[in-house]
């Protein structure tokens, strides 16, 4: 999978210039979305088809400080697989620097909110996510 890039804003810094944290949690989602859309399972289309993806747990820490306009690079990585869920890893740099590491873990539910069995009834996504599964 290609690196997912975002250019830091002015208004996602505070008042001393640093990119605020809770924008970190923010460029997690995008670099899923992108990391999912390369994969071949869009997440429109897990939406389309009745599945939600919601975030379960996450952590997320900071090494360096980053600010307006650094381009910062996140590369995405699937950490574990179980048939209900999915843990993803995330590392971001700024000039091939480490300024944050993260992790969020994922469930599938269908709309009505009841848990699905990811290699019952999407075994195509579930082989993406293990084969994709750093070792």
């Amino acid at each position: 999978m290609s690196t997912y890039k975002h250019t830091i804003q002015y208004y996602e810094t505070d008042k001393m210039g640093i990119t605020h944290h809770s924008n970190y949690i923010r460029f997690m989602e995008e670099a899923r979305i992108h990391f999912l859309k390369e994969a071949g399972w869009p997440y429109d289309k897990l939406e389309e088809e009745g599945v939600i993806s919601p975030v379960v747990g996450v952590t997320c820490d900071y090494k360096k400080t980053t600010t307006f306009p650094d381009e910062l690079e996140i590369t995405v990585a699937v950490l574990e697989v179980s048939p209900v869920k999915f843990k993803l890893s995330y590392t971001m740099t700024v000039d091939e620097k480490i300024v944050c590491t993260a992790t969020s873990t994922h469930c599938l539910l269908s709309k009505e909110g009841r848990p699905i069995s990811i290699p019952k009834q999407y075994p195509g996504f579930y082989e993406m996510l293990t084969q994709a599964k750093v070792q």
